[in-house]
């Protein structure tokens, strides 16, 4: 799929590795990790045409916010399909739904975009455990019966035994690992088994920025030289 470099603005990590998926028969991923790990600069590096993280919501009705041209039943079974299947509160702004509402608003509303790759940032980050692990389940019934694929980056390794992925990419420990044909899930029981049988790309290396180079030389100096 290509190589990638994460950077920032204090430190500079380098990453040089591939997550090999093209020409592959898959329609669920995982890339999950710790805060911190890289998660989100992979995402967007290497799908950043697909890479989303949230929608604008500007109507009083969630409906409106929907891609125009999609007929009232195509959102609302979108919406069913995610396992948010409340009429009532299809009718309310974004802002007066619970957390988890929100989110299923979100997956369904990325569902329904024009476009074969989804790729959902902080997936059931702001999400109570229970409601994540059901919501999960639902997405990725939802994913497969849809011609879409959809990779969900998450810190969370819980719902990664309801979102049965076809394949996860770990950047905790930079592993890669694919479900064997009808062998064992990928799931967080056996996640840390499965990577180890994996295949390891690399590893982050961790440098000072330029600028905390010069700082550090500077009071070196004025240690020596008072």
């Amino acid at each position: 799929m290509g190589s990638f470099t994460l950077c920032d603005v204090k430190l500079e990590k380098h990453f040089k590795g591939s997550i090999p998926i093209e020409g592959d028969d898959w329609q669920v991923g995982v890339i999950v990790g710790r805060s911190g790990s890289g998660k989100t600069s992979i995402a967007k590096q290497l799908f950043p045409d697909a890479y989303i993280r949230g929608f604008e919501y500007t109507h009083n009705c969630v409906l409106d916010d929907f891609p125009d041209g999609l007929e009232t039943g195509e959102i609302t079974k979108a919406l069913c399909s995610v396992g948010f299947a409340s009429p009532p509160d299809w009718l309310k702004s974004y802002d007066c739904l619970s957390q988890g509402e929100k989110m299923r608003v979100d997956i369904a509303r990325a569902l329904c975009l024009d476009k074969p790759l989804i790729v959902f940032d902080e997936f059931t980050s702001v999400v109570d455990r229970e409601i994540a692990k059901v919501s999960a389940y639902a997405i990725s019934k939802a994913v497969r019966r849809s011609k879409k694929k959809f990779i969900a980056v998450t810190c969370h390794y819980d719902v990664v035994d309801w979102l049965e992925p076809d394949w996860v990419f770990c950047t905790d420990t930079m592993m890669f690992d694919r479900k064997k044909g009808l062998g064992r899930p990928l799931n967080s029981k056996f996640i840390g088994a499965a990577l180890k049988l994996g295949r390891c790309f690399g590893s982050i290396t961790i440098s000072a920025a330029p600028w905390l180079q010069q700082q550090d030389a500077t009071q070196q100096s004025t240690r020596t030289n008072p």
